[in-house]
């Protein structure tokens, strides 16, 4: 499933992460900063919108710029509002909290329903957007960053940008690299009034990603002064924590290729793909790690333990873990389906990878893949061009190890994200006198 609208799956039960990770060490404040009065709180504030009907991807993009907007500058809190169902698995860094919406998620007949409340969706979506109001009142946001979606859910944002709007809180839309095909993406745009919304309320557009690899709002009708205000930040770096032994799943003590789905919803198709190679080819190497995702369907993710527990110890299966930066820290290379942040992080631990996009309902990680490609970034495993044979992934998994890493490309501005956001937030004429 994709991010932005995943098909509702029969639920499972999700493997409970282990608590305690300790908080990211505090950046120092730069010489001149204020810090913020414990007495009154941070003198910056800024709220993120992530709708996230299903998925992982809107939350996970969302908590990185939060997180590097609170380091880079001690004044600065940040709330996150998203419909993730799985937000209070994740830890938080400082100064950065969540409000956890009313989960919606789309049905097969391409109809939203109630993910738990079983309430009518209009009526979801009027409490979903009455909690966003409260909170952008209270929380009086001087920056508010929403996240692909520019009226929200169900145009659930509109009071609130409206609100935002009338204080003079600096408003961005925030998209990713690549967000689907030409046509498609401008009829969803039209529909959704989405230009309507960036012309009235928005300062600036960030698209977190290069031109070298994809235009995303290119053909879209944006007028001269709209397209002004479109910033390529770059990719957004992702740095693994310093977690103690112990916080999280621990990587085997031999090499391994990580397989890893990203949310799982739909990557039944690549874990199956993974372990036929293994079933092939009794001599395959190295070991497999394979992360299902939280959102894989509770039966094939029964058959997938059995035919794991069938390789008896060749490869390592297991459900999910919010701390996957390590296993992808440790893997000697990555085969993954190519969601934006799993591509992030390719790049950011700079591994040896091959990406097999997902090319329904969206086009979006077959864009990026192939452009990846293209530059030399990562390998592109795609059944209708390669075969679905076993043996294909097999070659892949043992070709890893003589892979080029992604900083052989030589792409310039590649990692560049998080500093140029931190840098765009808050503009300077905005800080007041230290």
């Amino acid at each position: 499933m994709h991010e932005a609208d995943g098909t509702a799956a029969p639920r499972a039960p999700l493997a409970v992460a282990p608590f305690g990770a300790p908080p990211p060490a505090t950046v120092p404040a730069e010489p001149g900063t204020r810090r913020a009065d414990p007495a009154k709180g941070p003198t910056r504030r800024a709220l993120l919108y992530s709708h996230d009907t299903f998925g992982l991807g809107h939350l996970r993009r969302s908590r990185t710029i939060a997180g590097a907007l609170t380091q880079s500058d001690p004044q600065v809190a940040a709330l996150i509002l998203t419909g993730s169902p799985i937000a209070g698995r994740f830890d938080f860094p400082d100064r950065v909290d969540h409000v956890r919406l009313p989960g919606v998620v789309k049905l097969p007949d391409g109809e939203y329903a109630s993910h738990n409340l079983g309430l009518p969706i209009d009526e979801t979506a009027a409490l979903r957007a009455a909690i966003i109001e409260a909170a952008e009142t209270s929380f009086r946001p001087d920056l508010l960053i929403v996240d692909k979606e520019a009226w929200g859910f169900r145009n659930e944002l509109a009071g609130a940008l409206e609100e935002a709007s009338r204080r003079g809180a600096r408003i961005v839309l925030g998209v990713r690299d690549v967000l689907d095909e030409r046509e498609k993406l401008r009829a969803e745009w039209d529909r959704k009034r989405h230009v309507d919304a960036i012309e009235r309320y928005f300062d600036e557009i960030w698209v977190y990603g290069l031109p070298e690899i994809h235009r995303p709002l290119e053909g879209l009708g944006l007028s001269r002064a709209a397209e002004a205000k479109i910033r390529y930040t770059g990719y957004l770096r992702r740095d693994p924590p310093d977690w103690p032994e112990g916080i999280g799943q621990l990587a085997p003590d031999e090499p391994f290729v990580l397989v890893t789905t990203g949310g799982g919803g739909d990557g039944a198709d690549l874990v199956d793909w993974a372990l036929s190679a293994y079933e092939a080819d009794p001599g395959l190497k190295p070991h497999g790690v394979i992360v299902y995702g939280p959102f894989l369907q509770y039966e094939k993710r029964a058959e997938f333990d059995r035919r794991a527990a069938a390789l008896k110890g060749r490869v390592t299966a297991i459900s999910f873990d919010p701390r996957m930066e390590r296993l992808q820290a440790e893997a000697v290379g990555i085969v993954a389906m190519g969601g934006y942040n799993t591509f992030c992080e390719i790049l950011s631990l700079d591994k040896p990878a091959a990406i097999a996009p997902r090319h329904h309902p969206r086009k979006e990680q077959l864009i990026r893949a192939e452009a990846a490609e293209r530059l030399g970034l990562v390998r592109m495993l795609h059944a209708p061009r390669d075969g679905r044979d076993p043996a294909v992934m097999g070659r892949v998994i043992r070709g890893l190890a003589d892979q080029p890493p992604p900083s052989a490309a030589g792409q310039d501005g590649l990692l560049g994200g998080l500093g140029v956001i931190a840098e765009r937030a808050f503009p300077r004429t905005a800080v007041g006198a230290a």
